[in-house]
């Protein structure tokens, strides 16, 4: 894949954070790195990496999103499930501890890719 091509890809991050403890805060940062697009989303209000978080509960239109990467265990998916299909994405990666049958099948279901991944390991392999 050219560089080009993957930078005009925007990655949403859903359960974006602040804090630099959580995995979502370290996926940021190798956005941010990589120069690759990238819009964080979560419950929680601040910048990351320069970026406004997005406010979830809000349910923002989000035109063109390539791929979702999910920060939130299954408990607490439900709400989001819909509205995250109907950005229409090309994938969901499904980190570690979000994987959720329901919302596989609702995606898959909906024409889009599932992965069972870890996006930072993606990343720093160059399989992202």
């Amino acid at each position: 894949m050219e560089a080009e091509e993957m930078s005009e890809k925007v990655t949403l991050i859903v359960g974006a954070t602040t804090n630099p403890s959580r995995y979502a805060y370290f996926a940021a940062g190798r956005f941010a790195d990589a120069a690759l697009p990238f819009i964080p989303i979560g419950i929680k209000s601040g910048k990351v990496f320069g970026k406004e978080i997005l406010d979830l509960r809000s349910k923002p239109d989000l035109p063109e999103i390539h791929t979702i990467t999910l920060y939130i265990g299954p408990a607490n998916q439900e709400e989001w499930i819909d509205y995250l299909i109907s950005l229409s994405p090309k994938r969901i990666i499904f980190n570690p501890g979000t994987e959720n049958p329901l919302f596989f099948q609702k995606a898959k279901s909906a024409g889009i890719q599932v992965v069972q991944a870890c996006t930072l390991v993606m990343l720093s392999t160059n399989q992202y």
